[in-house]
């Protein structure tokens, strides 16, 4: 599954900056709210604490709103002029929470309840996109922004067809379109081109995305942080260093899983490829692993499956063969989340949400998930295929959607995530139940099977979506707070890049990527539209985490990749409990409530794919392992 993307909870409203309505911004440019004003000439006490917060939220849900509209706007039909206005918008939003975080900071000796202390704390600690003082450089600051997201979203790569004659037409193609070759072709020469070409396309915003970094570090050191690396890793719950701590812990629990499975991938790849293109003793070519940034390995399915003999597990064709339209795939993905006690999906989610690619105008199809107004305007914005793995992405999405309705009656400084992980980890929990069993159960499989060789299969396909991301999921935020703090210059941003994907994943790029203009990391989403992407690292490891608690409050009993939720009431009640507190919790506190531990741990990932685990340790046997230097 491509990673999606939760849009636009209050305090991330400023990480990714397009999409701003030209029916505000342009015609009817409004300066922010003034913040509110202290009172100076004595000690501030908690009631003043109080008023401020309550002024803030207030004006907060003001700005917000209307950048989310206009965001909205322009992520479904992109312009220039939806450019222009999302950079005015995005700099009102800036100057606003750019005025109230110094008056936050006065606050901190005040003695207040704990509701506005962690709304205070908030406040200062989670903007991902920090403005600069100067208004200049903060309007500036949302133009680059801004420009850098629409540019991804209009990206094409032209060239002549392959075999064409001298002088021939070009040909343009788009993501979706490259990425239909990366998912279906074993020539390598075709994955070749199509992989440097998506590079090609995006290569031309590193410059952009320079100034982006000088711009947000300046804002970063006038709210007392080193850099903006410094400020994400502080917005944990932790010391930034305890958390990078954690970070290192968990990817030592699941590294050796992880080293198993790239062994066994990497000899399959040489059985397809031969020694020329895949070495043994190498890392794996990128451009061969079935997807565009090799963050998951699932189309390489047919080149591991232990069993091929066995029934396919994968429901693309029965879905299609039953006439499944994208509305329809995503009410089988809410059906799941009604079963388990929740309200359906309000019947404006239907009305306003874009769920197809329109012929007419360019969109951002990425996947992502919206309240707009913050009061429950649930929106899905996704161009679905009808196949297996946007039923998962689906059921990603809606779990955004459920916690945005869970919380959107708190105030708006609380309507987030435990943190950011727990937002991306809700939907994946749930779609870990979409079991063999239960799709049999919704018509989509015809043979149910308990055969070994069956849940081998499913165990492969699994592995080669989540476990696969792992290392990618830690890597893309460890390249940028490097980036951040300096340690890297731009010229060597394809460097540093290269050699984590190397250390870390053990896989390699086609070619030489060393030229000064390459800008490798651009060629994914979220590097240009500024979402931190650690989320999704710590996602994977919760959502096992979850579901093991969860399946524990269903009382399912057997190992626990045979449990699906999908029915239990008392599992959704735990859910619900979690996902009501938004963020008015530290997230040790709301993990212990559901969980009943207070620290990540990757043992029940583990647990889940024991079966897994066995089997490729015995295909392993003798074979020389390891994913590049150490």
């Amino acid at each position: 599954m491509t990673s999606s993307l939760r849009t636009r909870s209050p305090l991330s409203a400023l990480s990714a900056l397009s999409a701003l309505s030209a029916l505000s911004a342009l015609s009817a440019h409004a300066a922010p709210p003034p913040p509110p004003a202290l009172p100076s000439g004595r000690p501030l006490e908690s009631a003043d604490a109080q008023w401020f917060i309550a002024q803030v939220n207030r004006d907060l849900r003001a700005v917000y709103v209307a950048s989310s509209e206009a965001q909205w706007a322009n992520s479904t039909h992109l312009t220039p002029a939806h450019e222009a206005a999302a950079a005015a918008a995005a700099e009102e939003a800036m100057a606003y929470v750019a005025s109230v975080v110094p008056l936050a900071a006065r606050l901190d000796d005040v003695r207040t309840d704990a509701a506005t202390r962690r709304q205070l704390t908030l406040l200062k600690r989670s903007i991902v996109l920090p403005a600069p003082a100067d208004p200049a450089r903060r309007a500036r600051l949302a133009q680059v922004a801004t420009e850098l997201e629409a540019r991804y979203g209009r990206a094409e790569h032209c060239a002549p067809p392959a075999g064409a004659p001298p002088g021939a037409a070009p040909v343009c193609r788009d993501l979706e379109q490259l990425e239909e070759v990366m998912r279906t072709s074993r020539d390598p020469a075709a994955l070749r081109a199509a992989w440097e070409g998506w590079r090609e396309a995006t290569a031309p915003s590193r410059p952009l995305y320079e100034e982006l970094v000088a711009l947000g570090n300046e804002g970063a050191r006038a709210l007392h942080f080193r850099d903006m690396g410094d400020l994400w890793r502080s917005q944990y719950d932790m010391p930034p260093a305890e958390f990078e701590a954690d970070l290192a812990r968990l990817w030592a629990q699941v590294r050796p899983l992880y080293d198993a499975l790239h062994c066994h991938v990497r000899a399959a790849l040489n059985r397809q490829y031969g020694d020329a293109e895949v070495p043994l003793d190498a890392p794996i070519p990128a451009h061969l692993t079935g997807n565009m940034w090799a963050q998951d390995w699932l189309y390489l399915y047919d080149l591991v499956a232990p069993a091929p003999a066995q029934p396919s597990l994968d429901v693309s064709a029965a879905l299609k063969a039953q006439g499944y339209t994208p509305q329809r795939l995503t009410r089988l993905a809410e059906d799941f989340f009604v079963s388990l006690g929740f309200d359906p999906l309000p019947p404006t989610f239907w009305e306003r949400s874009l769920f197809e690619k329109p012929v007419d105008r360019d969109v951002v199809c990425h996947a992502s998930a919206w309240d707009v107004h913050f009061n429950n305007d649930l929106r899905l914005k996704m161009c679905v295929k009808i196949d297996q793995e946007d039923l998962i992405t689906l059921h990603h999405e809606l779990g955004h959607h459920y916690y945005f309705m869970s919380y959107h009656t708190l105030p708006i400084l609380l309507q987030e995530g435990a943190n950011d992980g727990f937002h991306e980890g809700i939907g994946d929990t749930l779609a870990l139940s979409v079991t063999p069993e239960y799709l049999h159960g919704r018509g989509l499989l015809r043979e149910r099977t308990e055969h070994p060789d069956a849940l081998l299969n499913q165990q492969m396909r699994m592995g080669l979506e989540k476990l696969a991301f792992l290392p990618f999921g830690l890597l893309v935020d460890t390249w940028r707070w490097r980036v951040f703090s300096g340690e890297v210059t731009p010229e060597g941003y394809n460097e540093l890049w290269w050699r984590l994907r190397e250390e870390l994943q053990g896989v390699r790029a086609p070619g030489d990527r060393a030229a000064p203009h390459l800008f490798d990391a651009g060629a994914k989403y979220h590097v240009p539209s500024h979402t931190p992407y650690m989320r999704y690292f710590i996602a994977h490891i919760l959502q096992f985490q979850l579901h093991k608690a969860l399946c524990a409050a269903a009382g399912h009993a057997g190992p626990l990749h045979t449990c699906s939720i999908y029915g239990s009431r008392a599992a959704g009640a735990r859910l619900k409990a979690l996902l009501s507190l938004g963020a008015s919790a530290p997230w040790p506190d709301a993990l212990e409530a559901v969980a009943g531990a207070r620290a990540l741990d990757a043992q029940p990932l583990l647990e889940y794919f024991a079966p897994l685990r066995a089997y490729l340790e015995a295909q392993n046997a003798g074979r020389a392992c390891g994913v590049g230097a150490r």
